[in-house]
C-alpha cells in the first residue's frame, strides 16, 4: 500500500521519517551544547553578574594589579562559583586553562579548579606545575597555597615538588613554595627540609623576601629554640631576618622575653 495519494510522488512516511531525523539531529546538536564545558564568554558573564564595583577598585589596589584586570567579584562567592563549575558534568580543567590569563578572576579560578579537582594525585602535581606558571602575584599565589589543601595528605611525595619551585629562583615560583611550607609543613620532622630551602631564598625580589620572612617567623614562634639557630647561621640578608622577627613579635604565642631577646638579633 502506498503512503501517498499520487503515484510517483514520494510516500508521506518518507516526509514524516526524514521530518523526525532532522528534529532528532537538532535534539543531539541541543544536549551536545548542554554538555559542552562553558566559554570564555559565558565564564566572563557569569562572573559579571556577581561583580561589586567598589569591591573591584578597592581589591585592585590591595592586590597590586592594573586598573580594569578584575571584574571585582568576592571571594566567597568566586570559590563558590569555582566549586559549582568544577562540580559540573560539563567541566573540562583542559578547556579551562585554555581561557586567557588576562582577567584576574580567571586565574583564580584556574588555580581554584586544580584545588578542588578530583583526580590522582600524581595528575594533580602536574596540573599544580601548570598552574605555578601563571601566579604573576601575592592574591593568586597565596589564595592558591590555601585551597591545595589535599597536600597534607601528601607531604613527603611533594617535598621534592617545593624544592623544584625553590630551584626554579623566581618571585612566585620561590613565594609559592615557601608559603606552602609555612601551610602544611609546620612540624618538628620537616623543619630541615624548612631550612634547607630558605637558605636558597632569593630575597631581592620583594614577595620572594615577604613570604622567607612570613615562614621563619612561624618557625620561631612555634620552635623557638630552632629558629633562632637558623637566625643566627646568619645566611638571611638584613630585611629579611628584621621582617621575621619584627612578625614574630607580633605574636602573642611569644612571650616578652622571647620578644626581647629576639629583638636583640636585629641586624643594623
Amino acid at each position: 500500500m502506498f503512503c501517498a495519494a499520487h503515484r510517483g510522488a514520494p510516500p508521506l512516511c518518507f516526509f514524516r521519517n526524514l521530518l523526525s531525523e532532522f528534529f532528532l539531529l537538532l535534539f543531539q546538536i541541543y544536549i551536545q551544547e548542554e554538555k559542552a564545558m562553558k566559554s570564555y564568554t559565558q565564564v566572563i558573564e557569569e562572573l559579571s553578574a556577581r561583580k561589586d564595583e567598589k569591591y573591584r577598585q578597592f581589591n585592585e589596589r590591595i592586590v597590586n594589579i592594573p586598573t580594569g584586570t578584575s571584574i571585582g567579584v568576592r571571594m566567597p562567592a568566586l570559590r563558590t562559583y569555582g566549586r559549582e563549575l568544577v562540580r559540573g558534568a560539563d567541566f573540562d580543567l583542559g578547556a579551562l586553562f585554555e581561557f586567557p590569563d588576562t582577567v584576574y578572576e580567571v586565574r583564580l579560578l584556574k588555580c581554584f579548579a586544580v584545588g578542588y579537582g578530583k583526580m590522582p594525585f600524581g595528575e594533580k602535581v602536574l596540573w599544580i606545575r601548570r598552574a605555578v606558571g601563571i601566579v604573576d602575584g601575592w592574591a593568586v599565589c597565596d589564595l592558591f597555597c590555601s585551597t591545595l589543601k589535599e597536600i597534607k595528605k601528601h607531604r613527603s611525595e611533594f617535598l621534592p615538588e617545593l624544592e623544584r619551585y625553590v630551584a626554579e629562583g623566581s618571585e612566585f615560583s620561590q613565594r609559592f613554595a615557601y608559603v606552602m611550607l609555612l601551610g602544611c609543613y609546620m612540624e618538628e620532622e620537616y623543619l630541615p627540609a624548612v631550612f634547607s630551602l630558605l637558605r636558597r631564598a632569593q630575597t631581592q625580589y620583594y614577595y620572594t623576601h615577604m613570604g622567607a620572612a612570613w615562614l621563619v617567623a612561624e618557625v620561631l614562634v612555634k620552635f623557638f629554640d630552632a629558629g633562632v639557630s637558623f637566625l643566627q647561621e646568619g645566611v638571611l640578608d638584613a630585611k629579611t631576618e628584621n621582617k621575621a622577627i619584627q612578625k614574630a613579635c607580633e605574636s602573642y604565642r611569644l612571650s616578652d622575653g622571647q620578644k626581647k631577646y629576639l629583638k636583640s638579633l636585629k641586624k643594623r
